[in-house]
């Protein structure tokens, strides 16, 4: 099968496109012919390899992607062959007690498709059967592609975690990431005052039609901050700060929050060694949570909103797998709002 992978760590010049195997399904497994996968930041981290990371190379990489089932295996109930599915790319052992609990993320064994197992840049890639999500007839397969894991993420954070309410204020930092456009999409949703930030007039625009009511240029305004708190806030400060960042803006979302504010953070793009005041934390009681991806739960439910067109996952740009190398370095380079896809076959 056709495949995009890496055979050693490095630059973004490791990925190769070439022929790989087929991969073998357990009895609890179902094979999925690909057609779109969707690129994320972690592909960059898994290139590069961090310390610890040990992968029996070739590795494929890819979290997200959709198509048609192939096979199922043996033991598998739910789905059939021939179904138009999606996945959730958050795998768990199923059976730990936090598995058994609903807290699949929580999992000792829990990874993401493409970090420690094959994912989805393939024309054939398997998961567990309960990772298989059914798609509504007309729903696209680059929809499907798109949405699951930076829509999980965004969930999570904001309703489990942040449990953000109606009327409240939330700021975005950054917003033309994936799980960025999500989450404006679910604040808005919930009924919250959205305010976001870019570096980029177009994104701006962009980020206020999918529901952003105050978009802050932080490249032309580098005292965005102030303008936040004085002028949009009138000085009350931010209800939940969505900080995924880092390095460059914890300190920030930590002066923003108004008392008893929540910060949550489920990345750090700019580094994870931040300076902060703590003083900021305890005078303010503020709570601070993190957030990486979701459990089974929350996958679904936010897929419903999904399928229903209630919230509305966004396309940036398409790439031919053969382009695997240009897409992730357009993707590096920041230059997306929404999701990059990888058009399979």
């Amino acid at each position: 099968m056709k495949a995009a992978f890496i055979k050693k760590h490095g630059s973004l010049d490791q990925l190769l496109v070439g022929d790989l195997e087929t991969p073998k399904i357990k009895p609890n497994e179902v094979l999925i012919q690909a057609k779109y996968g969707a690129l994320n930041h972690i592909d960059v981290f898994l290139v590069r390899g961090w310390p610890g990371l040990k992968l029996s190379m070739p590795h494929v990489l890819g979290s997200d992607g959709s198509g048609i089932t192939k096979e199922v295996g043996s033991a598998v109930t739910s789905v059939s062959e021939g179904e138009r599915v999606a996945i959730n790319p958050g795998l768990s052992c199923g059976k730990c007690k936090f598995c058994l609990s609903g807290n699949q993320n929580f999992c000792k064994s829990f990874s993401i498709m493409g970090e420690h197992r094959w994912g989805t840049y393939c024309e054939y890639f398997k998961v567990p059967e309960e990772n298989v999500l059914i798609l509504p007839t007309n729903f696209s397969y680059e929809l499907a592609a798109s949405a699951p894991l930076a829509y999980l993420t965004a969930w999570r954070l904001l309703t489990t975690q942040a449990k953000l309410k109606q009327g409240e204020s939330v700021l975005i930092h950054g917003a033309g990431g994936g799980v960025s456009t999500a989450a404006i999409q679910i604040a808005k949703y919930i009924g919250a005052k959205v305010i976001t930030t870019t570096s980029d007039q177009d994104k701006m625009k962009k980020a206020e039609e999918i529901g952003a009511d105050h978009v802050i240029n932080y490249k032309t305004n580098p005292d965005y901050s102030k303008t936040i708190y004085s002028e949009i806030t009138e000085k009350q400060g931010i209800d939940v700060i969505v900080d995924s960042v880092g390095k460059l803006t914890i300190p920030n979302s930590l002066r923003l929050l108004k008392p008893g504010g929540r910060l949550v953070i489920p990345g750090a793009t700019t580094g994870p060694i931040a300076e902060i005041d703590i003083r900021q934390i305890f005078w303010k009681q503020i709570k601070i949570f993190g957030s990486t991806m979701s459990n089974q739960r929350e996958f679904r439910e936010v897929m419903k909103l999904v399928f229903e067109r209630k919230l509305n996952p966004v396309v940036d740009k398409k790439f031919q797998l053969e382009k695997i190398i240009e897409a992730e370095i357009y993707l590096n380079e920041g230059k997306q709002f929404g999701k990059v896809l990888l058009e399979i076959c």
